[in-house]
């Protein structure tokens, strides 16, 4: 059994900075679960001169790969690509086990980081990189590995989360509520990444790999941000009995051709507001699981911010290092399923279709017809009266129909004479 555990933290961001803290301000109780002392040896920065609030300015340098050769448990909240990838590999290499947060890198290369930890025999925990302290990697790769999951839904992005809510319940608009978001620190200054979906986009690749054991890299991934939605969608979406959410969702699926296989996206859905993620508020997540034996099951938590994504990194640190101390590995990567990620157009939903049409007669009879050529059933009309007393606003829901059939048909629809515009399309999940 070793004296003590060497603790090497590559990055001293918010994330970073309260994993310091907890590392030395928990250490007896750390040491007490672990089995041996955890010594925090260094912590790499890019930046000596950066002041750091409450960090010990002895444990911080710049000099990353010679911390990373000399420890025992590597832990990753630098973020990015480059050069996490390369001193998670030297870290392995070294014999070191790996915790990380970085969604980002196992979205974009998971497999060579797992196959280096499996060839090492060390090993590579990633709780904090889905969802922040929301325990989820845990279950779906160990808790539900003699399961079958069926369906993920997941709020996974606070931001979003958060820009969404507030444009609900005080009619914000979408800048509005992503400056206020700015403001309250949830959203970066450039908030690109989450309002466009790519930070959802790399979770729901890690969660659809994990979920049905079979390697999903974030180019699998459908992605549709928030940006094109208005305060006047959002209000319509209650008028009807909806909140929008940004979703991430993986899900089993049979292609055109029959084959058996798994599609995941990431869009604005609506979804209905007895659905348990409808109530999910501000900037928290949650994820929702269909499994065969175990039913549904939701997740939910905060899914970012210092602390509560430095208490998953923790949790990681104490698995591992136990590990290390008592013996054994924690899971490895379970791709044996292999199966293909099936066109986004091959995906069935219910929609909403939000359009402006001439107020006249047989204007509904013209839709009808263009649905029914392209296959899309309808369930609901509603017609309201628009501003211009000569323009109507018909609300169309429809039955579940493929992306390919509903594309086909929004654009004849919209060849219309009758058709002023294309308000807007929706998709209805969770119902």
């Amino acid at each position: 059994m070793p004296d003590k555990l060497r603790i090497a933290l590559l990055g001293c961001g918010v994330v970073g900075t309260q994993v310091a803290r907890l590392l030395i301000e928990q250490a007896d109780d750390l040491a007490a679960r672990v089995g041996a002392p955890l010594e925090l040896v260094g912590i790499a920065v890019r930046d000596l001169s950066v002041e750091r609030e409450g960090v010990d300015a002895t444990l911080l340098t710049t000099d990353a790969e010679a911390l990373v050769a000399g420890a025992d448990v590597v832990v990753e909240v630098m973020g990015g690509i480059e050069p996490a990838r390369t001193l998670i590999l030297r870290a392995i290499e070294h014999g070191a086990s790996v915790v990380t947060a970085n969604k980002a890198l196992l979205a974009q290369d998971g497999p060579t980081l797992y196959a280096a930890a499996d060839a090492a025999g060390v090993d590579l925990y990633f709780e904090a990189a889905v969802a922040g302290a929301i325990p989820i990697v845990r279950p779906v790769r160990e808790s539900l590995a003699g399961d079958t999951v069926r369906r993920v839904l997941g709020i996974v992005n606070g931001t979003t989360n958060y820009v969404l809510d507030r444009m609900a319940t005080d009619g914000l608009d979408l800048d509005q509520a992503v400056k206020e978001a700015q403001a309250l620190g949830y959203a970066e200054a450039d908030p690109t990444a989450d309002v466009e979906g790519f930070d959802a986009a790399a979770k729901a690749a890690i969660l659809a790999s994990l979920a049905f054991h079979t390697r999903v890299s974030i180019d699998d991934v459908q992605r549709e941000g928030i940006t094109a939605l208005t305060a006047d969608d959002v209000a319509w979406a209650a008028g009807t009995g909806h909140v929008i959410k940004l979703l991430a969702i993986a899900e089993r699926n049979t292609g055109d051709d029959g084959t058996d296989g798994i599609q995941v996206r990431v869009h604005p859905a609506l979804v209905p507001a007895d659905h348990p993620l409808a109530g999910v508020r501000g900037a928290f997540n949650a994820v929702f699981i269909e499994a065969e034996a175990a039913g549904e099951l939701m997740f939910y938590g905060r899914g970012a911010g210092g602390a509560p994504t430095a208490s998953a990194v923790l949790g990681d640190v104490v698995s591992v290092a136990r590990h290390r101390v008592l013996g054994g590995r924690g899971p490895v990567e379970s791709s044996y399923a292999d199966l293909p990620v099936l066109p986004a157009a091959a995906a069935r939903t219910r929609y909403q279709v939000r359009l402006e049409v001439a107020d006249q007669p047989g204007v509904l009879a013209q839709v009808a017809a263009v649905l029914a050529e392209h296959g899309v059933s309808i369930e609901a009309v509603r017609q309201t009266p628009a501003p211009d007393e000569h323009v109507a606003r018909l609300l169309i829901t429809t039955h579940a129909a493929s992306e390919r059939a509903l594309a086909g048909t929004v654009e004849a629809i919209a060849g219309l004479d009758v058709v002023r515009a294309v308000v807007s399309v929706l998709r209805v999940e969770g119902a």
